[in-house]
């Protein structure tokens, strides 16, 4: 099939302002608990609809009291927390423009973002943040006015500037914003070249929001709780923040990913948010704890078990005695799965990578399905999803409503629906390049099939060719490698080389586990253990079930195994763990070139 649409049942209001759910809540079901909110006591409280829109209508008079004019752009630089919400309606509220920048920017990265988008007033977080911001100078940032910052009391100094504006005020504001106003600027993370602004409307962020509602009402429905983790400088965290909001699903909030498995504990999600990188990382580590154990062959059998119980609910559905089997490590092994999850996530939405259908069907048969999705900043996250209702492991689900899907001759997959972008800021030849005949040209390879169900198949700018000829989509091998607990992260090269081979980086949270298991000392040196024989063995082995999913000319002929961590503080990621793969290819020159020598 080369193209799929699913009709709308909504449309988008002339006059959609994002932030109409916060008013709408305080005056319709003003007790409604929206948030839990950690205290500085180490507590946590309960938010409700009509304090949520008294602090925002505070903010938002401080904001206009400070001189934002409808259109201002006004950026956060913080970490996920309550506070980001705050401001960020605020912001609406005020008729302004929120600009998204991730805490972890360097000063380079954050100079451009407020150079390009002439933001006004910037708040961050914490004393790092502003020492980034002190690193590039007030003469660099002439429409910068100032910066505030969150655990220095911005949010009591707006409600102090604000304090003698009517909220009348607030609401006249509001009423000057409609559905084609910026509502925001968000910077794509920049794998090649300088980022480019996206700019979202209140219209893609209100289609965005119905249309997820829509698609997962199951679990995004009044009264569920979900934890959001990942960054709310994401697109993909603020839409499903705001879905959230809109259908009255308390949200808490936590940025440290190592308390991860403690706040699952106390707060007990009805469902998650994560990537790709975090399910691996759960069933990698209850592997891991099964294997030092001593019950490492019934976690596998659990395994094996769990995943042919998920392909069975699509061929008829599993017989007795896999449904007897299915019991039996329910009690052993799946329960406790879930309990790590807080004991009562139902379900799970995966997106921002490839999860891969063997982690899907693993999840799903423990009980947790993970629904994955597919979207891009430009789409304002998901285009397409599956859903309880339409899922099929392996893909990322059919196009959400009022939405298509259109694969080109060459394979590129199309985009089209009131969700996509329509211009990048101020880059009309950018803008230009990225739209043809009214659709969206993702850059993504993608295949369509005959219900309409989306798989990627690779990136259009990342085919490698090799000396050979052969086309060569590294994605499908590096998320592969990518599963193996060893393993952290691998780049896949061999463009005009030979064959195809590639870089891997071990994972340091795996480490001291297999370490002990193979009677090492805790201390050995990460250049000693990228020899060790055993560890070589256990890659390869990944390597050679990697192989099986593509053809011999497609095939990892050689690895190396580096000592050093990839991360974006190093420059190799992006904020969203994608990979940088120039700044891989120039860092690491010599080590390809020894792959093929």
């Amino acid at each position: 099939m080369r193209q799929f649409e699913t009709p709308a049942s909504y449309t988008v209001p002339e006059h959609a302002n994002n932030s109409d759910s916060v008013f709408r809540h305080a005056e319709h079901t003003p007790d409604t608990v929206l948030y839990n909110v950690d205290t500085d006591t180490g507590g946590t409280v309960e938010v409700t609809a009509a304090e949520f829109a008294k602090t925002v209508t505070a903010v938002a008079k401080g904001l206009i009291a400070s001189g934002i004019e409808p259109g201002d752009r006004v950026a956060i630089m913080s970490a996920t927390r309550y506070e980001w919400v705050v401001l960020d309606h605020a912001i609406w509220a005020a008729g302004g423009c929120t600009v998204a920048i991730y805490d972890s920017s360097a000063a380079e990265q954050a100079k451009w973002i407020l150079q390009d988008s002439a933001t006004r007033l910037l708040v961050v977080e914490a004393g790092k943040h502003r020492r980034v911001i002190d690193e590039i100078g007030t003469d660099a940032l002439p429409e910068l006015r100032e910066t505030l910052q969150i655990d220095q009391g911005a949010i009591a100094e707006l409600t102090s500037r604000g304090a003698d504006l009517d909220d009348h005020v607030v609401h006249t504001r509001r009423g000057q914003v409609g559905a084609h106003t910026p509502a925001t600027l968000i910077y794509t993370s920049g794998t090649t070249g300088r980022p480019k602004g996206v700019l979202l409307t209140h219209a893609n962020l209100y289609a965005e929001s119905k249309s997820d509602r829509i698609a997962l009402g199951d679990f995004v429905t009044e009264g569920n709780k979900t934890l959001m983790f990942l960054p709310l400088a994401h697109v993909f965290a603020r839409a499903v923040t705001l879905a959230a909001l809109d259908a009255k699903v308390v949200v808490a909030f936590s940025s440290d990913w190592s308390t991860l498995l403690d706040r699952f504990g106390s707060f007990s999600p009805d469902f998650i948010l994560a990537v790709p990188r975090v399910f691996e990382k759960v069933f990698n580590g209850a592997k891991q704890k099964a294997h030092a154990a001593g019950k490492g062959r019934i976690f596998d059998r659990a395994t094996d078990t769990a995943i042919a119980w998920s392909e069975a609910l699509d061929t008829g559905g599993p017989g007795l005695l896999r449904k007897l089997e299915h019991a039996v490590f329910d009690k052993l092994v799946y329960r406790q799965l879930r309990g790590a999850l807080g004991g009562q996530c139902a379900a799970a939405v995966s997106g921002g990578g490839p999860l891969g259908a063997r982690l899907g069907h693993f999840f799903r048969g423990a009980g947790i399905p993970v629904y994955e999705g597919y979207g891009l900043t430009e789409t304002t996250a998901a285009i397409t999803v599956n859903t309880p209702a339409h899922t099929r492991v392996g893909t990322v689900g059919r196009p959400i409503e009022g939405h298509a899907i259109k694969i080109a001759d060459d394979g590129e997959l199309l985009l089209r629906g009131p969700v996509v972008f329509s211009e990048y800021w101020h880059n009309p030849e950018a803008t230009a390049d990225a739209h043809t005949d009214g659709w969206f040209r993702t850059g993504d390879l993608g295949a369509i099939d005959s219900d309409g169900y989306l798989t990627i198949t690779g990136r259009k700018k990342e085919i490698l060719v090799t000396a050979g000829g052969k086309n060569v989509a590294p994605g499908l091998l590096e998320d592969s490698l990518r599963a193996h607990p060893l393993i952290g992260q691998a780049m896949v090269v061999g463009d005009s080389r030979p064959f195809v081979a590639a870089l891997i980086t071990l994972d340091r949270e795996a480490l001291p586990a297999w370490t002990a298991q193979h009677d090492l000392p805790a201390d050995t040196p990460i250049e000693k253990l990228i020899d060790n024989p055993d560890l070589i063995a256990e890659i390869d082995a990944a390597v050679a079930d990697t192989n099986k999913l593509v053809s011999h000319a497609e095939a990892v002929k050689k690895t190396r195994i580096l000592a050093a961590d990839w991360t974006e503080a190093t420059g190799e990621l992006t904020p969203k763990m994608s990979l940088r793969r120039a700044a891989v290819t120039d860092k690491y020159a010599t080590d390809i070139d020894e792959l093929y020598t």
